[in-house]
């Protein structure tokens, strides 16, 4: 994420190009994507069974209540979907590939960083229940993030470090050196604060010979980013003569190396031309295209996120331009759909996230193959109107849908036909119209589960069980009696635990229910379910 090696450069300069800060008494507008991994991977949670929610859960609230002790107002921006250009599948699918090898890591025993699958949905659940204020981007949030924080003037939280390059009138504060286990208290006011660092990109750029800092985008395409990753570039690189000075390790020559390079130019348009001096004349017209139109990644958004947080209403230009049904992008901006939906209906195109598994085994994805096809089919017909700029034009739009997995240790593109629903069911833009009734039997027939299994099941646990009957009939592996009934246990823990820690629940009704019991009735309805359904 970012640029290549220049976090890691900064923070050997901290002394530097950071300012200690007592951060207190503010707005903050956080990475969302930056924070949940930050606390996913950095508080000692387990990472290879599964997801251990419940402790992700209280980190997560430990934080917010930390930001609330402190009188920080948070502000949560998510990145949605790919770019409609999708001019970063090279990188996504290096990332799936890396992560693949990070699972099998944790898989046999070793380290590794894999976010849990759920873990998103998680953290969204959170701050939903704490009203911490959040917002989904129809695609990447870096330049609506920059743009928010500077209508507000306040700091970004993240750990990217494209946030080094943007032009923010309020620093950004890296997630690694912000102590928000360790709040304070200042002597003179008596308020509680966390202590925290924010970079400086004036003192980033004085220490370059006071280097305009409308370069930096430049230097950000040319070091390398998740945008551009041109062989051509190296040309460049290869030919110029960057001037290094002192460095720690290769990784960081490179950067040394283009920012004393680029530090004498007056301006990126003077800049520019003197690398394009350096490459072919035949690649030179398409080369400046490219460096052009990812450096507008660093500009600010078209987008207005504050009118979200202050009216419920944000308009992406670039979802806007391609008429998606009103529904569908409020649900997008309020996480209540997935950025699988948004990537599944612009690109024709998902990629399945890692998760840790047997990586001889087929990935646990394909058990839900036909789940994704009816969505497919809800998705196929929605009336897309790409817009005309030439950064990001739509690409053609096949008829079937693609899917990024994993086989074994490596990823392979296949080919997913969408099921083509029966005459008389919803478009996407009809979907929200149809009753409840309409949609449970939608839903169940995806299912494949009779409505008569659900009868006798209480109201809050009708959909888990329905999902249940549906894995029980696509399993790949044998499901066994016990694998259900731990399942059916897992289920019922959060219904007793709330029974247990009511009110009106005196002790020893609360020790009566946690004491193991050996009763034939959990079998056979366990039993009764897996055969009905």
């Amino acid at each position: 994420m970012g640029i290549r090696g220049l976090m890691s450069f900064v923070e050997d300069h901290s002394c530097e190009f950071f300012t200690d800060l007592k951060l207190r008494d503010t707005k903050i507008v956080i990475d969302g994507y930056a924070l949940f991994h930050r606390l996913c991977f950095n508080s000692d949670l387990e990472l290879r069974y599964g997801g251990d929610y419940d402790a992700f859960t209280e980190v997560v609230q430990s934080f917010f209540a930390s930001l609330s002790a402190c009188n920080i107002c948070p502000y949560v921006v998510l990145d949605g979907g790919c770019d409609i250009s999708d001019k970063k599948l090279t990188t996504l699918k290096d990332r799936a590939r890396e992560k693949i090898q990070m699972a099998h890591s944790l898989a046999v025993g070793r380290g590794g960083h894999v976010c849990p699958l759920l873990a998103r949905e998680v953290f969204l659940q959170v701050l939903v229940r704490l009203r911490v204020r959040f917002v989904q981007c129809f695609s990447e949030a870096d330049r609506d993030i920059m743009t928010l924080a500077n209508h507000w003037n306040c700091p970004v939280l993240s750990s990217d470090s494209d946030f080094c390059i943007f032009d923010l009138n309020t620093g950004f504060c890296p997630l690694n050196s912000f102590q928000w286990r360790s709040t304070s208290t200042d002597k003179a006011t008596e308020s509680r604060y966390i202590p925290a660092k924010c970079f400086s990109l004036e003192a980033f750029c004085r220490h370059f010979g006071n280097m305009n800092k409308t370069l930096l985008p430049l230097f950000a395409v040319l070091c390398g980013n998740d945008h551009v990753n041109l062989p051509i570039v190296e040309t460049f690189l290869s030919k110029a003569r960057l001037s290094v000075g002192p460095a720690k390790g290769r990784r960081h020559c490179r950067v040394l190396g283009l920012l004393n390079w680029l530090a004498p130019f007056a301006d990126p348009s003077e800049a520019l031309d003197h690398v394009l001096n350096y490459l072919p004349k035949k690649a030179r017209d398409s080369v400046k295209e490219l460096l052009c139109c990812a450096m507008e990644e660093y500009q600010q958004s078209p987008g207005r996120l504050h009118d979200f947080f202050q009216g419920g209403t944000y308009v992406c230009p670039d979802a806007a331009n391609l008429g998606l049904p009103g529904w569908v992008l409020v649900a997008l901006a309020k996480g209540q759909l997935s950025p699988f939906i948004s990537d599944a209906l612009v690109l024709r195109r998902t990629i399945l996230q890692t998760q840790v598994e047997n990586m001889q085994q087929p990935n646990a994805h394909r058990v839900s193959q036909p789940i994704r096809q009816t969505i497919y089919g809800l998705l196929l017909h929605a009336s897309l109107h790409p817009g005309n700029t030439p950064c990001q034009a739509l690409p053609p739009r096949p008829p079937a849908f693609r899917e990024v997995e994993r086989i074994q240790k490596n990823i392979k593109t296949s080919v997913v036909e969408a099921v083509e629903l029966l005459k008389g069911h919803p478009d996407l833009s009809t979907l929200t119209e149809l009753s409840l009734a309409r949609r449970q039997t939608l839903l169940l027939e995806t299912l494949k589960v009779k409505q008569t299994v659900l009868e006798p099941i209480p109201a809050a646990l009708k959909l888990p069980i329905a999902v249940s009957c549906y894995w029980l009939q696509h399993s790949e592996a044998k499901v066994r009696l016990h694998h259900l009934q731990a399942l059916l246990l897992g289920m019922l823990m959060g219904p007793l635990h709330a029974i247990i820690n009511s009110p009106g629940c005196n002790q020893r009704a609360g020790s009566e229910l946690e004491q193991p019991r050996h009763e034939p009735a959990p079998t056979q309805h366990a039993r009764a379910i897996g055969q009905r359904s």
